[in-house]
């Protein structure tokens, strides 16, 4: 009994200094021995501590604009003169020069730009500011009225041109910057988030479905770019609410691209069209949609159009366009119009709560364009 008795006291001896050794090591060295951190399914990304590669990426494809047009207007008599007022009148009409500044992005190596229509409607001059400082004139391609877009070509050969960001994989919360050219500030960069997408119905173009974001938009950076943090272009930057609200839009580079490359093929954008306006419906449960997908209402038909010629009426709700539900008005004409016109399509919809399926083929979409 006397030699267990005098084991439990042995090996009692050695745990109390093992626990002490361990406690004094723990506290000379807390970085050997704290807890191991369990691995997620998504290591945690360490945001950079600088943008500058991006927009050294980026930079050289975003240009500044400055555009000029004539404009009529009334001039005063020049301080009361008595004179002035004798040969001129109360007020007279004169040739003024109204100046516009914008933003642009270099998309070919040829040298076309594309920037929004806005910027250089009706402009008899157009400079160009490059990266580098240099200055040249453009030429207007053509120009979308549906979209705001427009493409101007400047002179010249292997211009360093946009590269473009893969869209599938954009999420809100995503890191951009905007660069451009706002109140004539060339080469300014801003940073925010995408806020969000599928932005529509604010009434600044017929087909919308922008980008969202917090970066900071003014007056000038129409037509620049929001770019990714690995400096692909994602978006053309195109209008922004009040001043210092932090809620500018794009359109998505994608969309910009499919309207540069009809303008630069046929001089315009060519698109399907059904014959008939639309707008959001309003949110019905008894329809069978959701607040996501409640469709488009039909509101006036072109006579003798497709969709007027198959049986579609004012009042109509389309649900559905060629297997693909339709989530409202603006989804409605982005689908329409990706089809070439004389594709034949099938739109599901209902009438006072009766689905109807209804046959047609497109007629082209009538012109929204304007060239120099």
């Amino acid at each position: 009994m006397q030699r267990f008795a005098a084991l439990l006291k042995f090996i009692a001896q050695f745990a109390v200094l093992g626990l002490a050794l361990a406690f004094v090591l723990t506290r000379l060295f807390p970085e050997h021995f704290g807890r191991p951190v369990e691995p997620s399914g998504r290591p945690a990304a360490t945001p950079p501590i600088s943008y500058a590669q991006a927009v050294k990426r980026a930079g050289p494809w975003v240009v500044s604009i400055s555009a000029e047009r004539d404009v009529t207007g009334s001039a005063a008599p020049v301080f009361g003169d008595p004179t002035w007022r004798r040969f001129a009148g109360a007020s007279s009409p004169v040739r003024q020069v109204e100046r516009v500044v914008g933003s642009g992005v270099i998309m070919t190596p040829e040298g076309h730009v594309l920037t929004n229509m806005h910027v250089v409607s009706g402009a008899q001059l157009i400079r160009i500011g490059l990266w580098d400082e240099r200055v040249t004139t453009a030429t207007l391609v053509g120009g979308d009225v549906a979209t705001d877009l427009a493409v101007l070509k400047i002179e010249g050969s292997q211009f360093p041109t946009a590269r473009f960001a893969d869209e599938s994989k954009l999420e809100v919360g995503d890191v951009v910057l905007a660069i451009g050219n706002p109140r004539g500030f060339d080469r300014t960069v801003t940073m925010g988030v995408i806020s969000a997408t599928r932005r529509n119905n604010l009434g600044s173009a017929r087909f919308e479905n922008f980008l969202q974001t917090d970066a900071a938009v003014n007056t000038g950076n129409s037509g620049g770019a929001l770019i990714n943090t690995e400096g692909e272009l994602v978006g053309i930057n195109t209008v922004y609410l009040g001043e210092g609200l932090s809620i500018g839009f794009a359109i998505p580079a994608a969309t910009a691209r499919d309207v540069l490359e009809q303008i630069i093929k046929f001089g315009e954008v060519i698109r399907g069209w059904m014959g008939a306006e639309y707008f959001d419906a309003p949110y019905s449960p008894a329809a069978g949609g959701t607040a996501a997908q409640r469709g488009a209402l039909v509101a006036k038909l072109l006579p003798g159009g497709p969709a007027d010629t198959a049986g579609l009426r004012a009042g109509d709700i389309v649900l559905e366009f060629n297997g693909q539900p339709v989530a409202d008005g603006s989804d409605l004409r982005q689908r329409e119009a990706a089809l070439a016109p004389g594709t034949q399509v099938k739109v599901g919809a209902v009438r006072a709560g009766i689905p109807l399926t209804f046959e047609m083929e497109l007629m082209r979409q009538p012109s929204s364009i304007q060239r120099r």
